[in-house]
This record gives C-alpha cells, structure tokens and sequence, in this order.
C-alpha cells in the first residue's frame, strides 16, 4: 500500500508577553508583533483594532498555503463570532481584500458560529464574486462549518462491508477519487484552527472539542491519528502551564471526563500542574516509533477484513506552529514522513 507523503509539526512556547498590558497594533507592524498580539487577546480584547491586525496578516501573506494558516483563521472566525452586533462591520473593516485573500473571509464567516452566518455572507458576497462556489457550498453544506466538522470518518459497518465485497467487480478497474471530507483525523490544521478561536475568545468549545481529540494519543491505529492526538495533549499541557484559567477548567473537566479521555487528560493537567511536559514528547516519541516498527494494532490483527492504511495528514503546522517564531519558538519541521517529522522535533527537544 503506497503511503502518501505527510508533514508533521510541533511546537514549544515561549513565555508571553504580559498579560495585563495588550500592545495596540500599528497596521505597519511586524507579523511577530501581530502573533504576539493574537496570543495575549484574550486576557484584554482589544476588538477595534482586530481589523488592522488582519490586515497585517494579509500583507504578510500569511494566507498564502492555506494548510499553514488554521491558527488565524480560528482567530478570525472568534472575533466574528464574539461580538454578533458589530460583526458586519468588523468584516467591512478587512476590505480591501486582495482575491487570491478573499477565500479567508468566507471561511472565517462560516467558522464563526454568529447566530447569522448565513446572511453575514450572503450581504458580502457581492464583494467577492469570485468566491461564489465557496460561498455557495458553505451556505447549501456541501462544505461544512467548524462545530460540524467530525472527529473522523464513520466506519462501514458489517452490511456495509458485505454489500461492498459481493457488488463489486474483482476485474473491474477501480477509479482512484480524492478524499476531500473533512475530519480533524485527516486535517491537522483544524487542530490549529480551534486554537485559534480560543485566543480571540477564550472560550471553552474549541477546548471541549480538544479535549475530544486527547484518545487519539492512545491510538495504534494510525499515523494521522496518534499525531493528532499527541498534540492535542502536548498543546493543552504546554498553554495550560501558562493560563491558569485553561488550567483550571481541565482540572474540572476531569472530575466528570468518559473512560477514553480520562487518562490522557489526567496525563495533561498532571504535566501542567508540574510544569513537566517532557514525558508527554517523550510517550509519543515512542508510540510513534513502535507504529512505525510494528504497524498498527489493525495491521497487527488481520482479520477477513484486513485492510487499514494510514490517512493523509494535511500539510501545516500542526498544534498553533505556525504561530512562528515569536509565541511558538521555532519554525515549522518539514520534511518526511509524520512519524520522521514527530520523532526528529521531539528527539532534539529531550536533551
């Protein structure tokens, strides 16, 4: 079975700046300037100043692989979102948008979760004519909004699996489709995206929706997966040492977590409590090699079914990397496979 390229990231944090004192954005600043900004939003919303911060982000071409670019969208879509009243003209505010651009506008909008999406992008549509596909699919579903993203793709059942075996043609050619369904187990940058989100509002859904993802670090199934789920674990351990405030809300989201999550959230509130996030690299550094050693615990148990292959991983910075240099520390680990990826970060970071 051919395994598709993938790109896997990670991160680590450097300390924030103050959190009492949120700098104002000069249109003309840095992007590093703006990344720190976005970091620190939420401790001090500074909502007139959103749209000069977005503009910096175009200028920067910062949109320019979109895969690389979740954590601002997510930041975008949450101050949308945050303030239904003004959102109309928090949108006027981005314009001029150059067209190669505009597609973030769409997604932010969809992404928001403003009780009125739908007629927030119908009234801009007009100004982005050649957005009219994407806009159109947002508003008929065929492209979904953030809270409908699944975690990953429904597995066929046993009906399913013995329709498929007796209907199909054993000589017949099989056309090879691309898979564009979105999942946050096949796209690493919706990890990004729900950070994003809760840096500009500093609510608890995106984290909800992380903590979700946090059995994932258990997984031998696959690849895509388990990297998912790592930095699912190693990100909320890594803010959560920081904001005192996430902390506490994992603290008590532990009191009443299921079965699957309970163990690696208690993992994650264990490393932020103790300011010890080494083990956490060091656990996925090894479930990663022995995935890569023994296959999966599918592949490992072949049964009449016996088919599993490792889901493409979208390209980008996983887990608030593309963050960059300022909030984040380094840049992005290109090159690889995932598990290469994953494995040469961590391995320089344990010594």
């Amino acid at each position: 079975m051919r395994y598709p390229a993938l790109v896997a990231a990670a991160m680590l944090l450097v300390q924030p700046a103050c959190a009492e004192k949120v700098p104002e954005v000069d249109p003309r600043a840095s992007l590093g300037v703006v990344q720190q900004w976005i970091y620190n939003y939420r401790a001090k919303p500074d909502y007139a100043h959103v749209p000069a911060a977005v503009r910096v982000l175009f200028h920067s071409q910062t949109f320019k692989e979109p895969e690389n670019a979740g954590i601002y969208i997510g930041f975008i879509a949450g101050a949308i979102g945050s303030n239904p009243a003004k959102a109309e003209k928090l949108i006027a505010g981005f314009f001029p948008v150059a067209p190669e651009d505009e597609w973030v506008i769409v997604r932010a909008i969809a992404y928001s979760g403003h009780p009125d999406w739908r007629n927030l992008l119908r009234r801009v549509a007009s100004r982005m004519p050649a957005r009219r596909v994407m806009i159109d699919n947002y508003l008929t579903g065929r492209l979904p909004i953030l809270s409908e993203i699944p975690l990953e793709e429904a597995r066929p059942g046993m009906m399913d699996k013995l329709k498929r075996t007796f209907t199909k043609n054993p000589f017949g050619k099989e056309e090879r489709k691309i898979n564009t369904k979105l999942t946050f187990a096949g796209n690493q940058d919706l990890l990004d995206t729900l950070w994003g989100y809760y840096f500009a509002t500093g609510s608890h859904v995106p984290i909800k929706r992380i903590v979700e993802i946090l059995p994932w670090s258990k997984s031998r199934d696959t690849v895509d997966k388990l990297t998912v789920g790592s930095m699912a674990r190693y990100t909320l351990a890594s803010y959560a040492i920081r904001d005192a405030k996430l902390r506490e809300y994992l603290r008590s989201e532990l009191t009443r977590a299921k079965e699957p999550v309970r163990a690696p959230l208690a993992e994650v509130v264990e490393a932020a409590d103790t300011v010890q996030i080494g083990a956490l690299r060091r656990d996925a550094v090894a479930a990663v090699e022995e995935l890569k050693t023994k296959g999966s615990d599918a592949r490992r148990n072949l049964d009449f079914w016996g088919q599993v292959g490792v889901g493409a991983v979208a390209l980008g910075c996983v887990s608030a990397a593309a963050l960059g240099q300022v909030a984040v520390g380094i840049p992005c680990v290109i090159g690889g496979s995932a598990s290469q990826g994953l494995l040469s970060f961590w391995q320089k970071n344990q010594q």
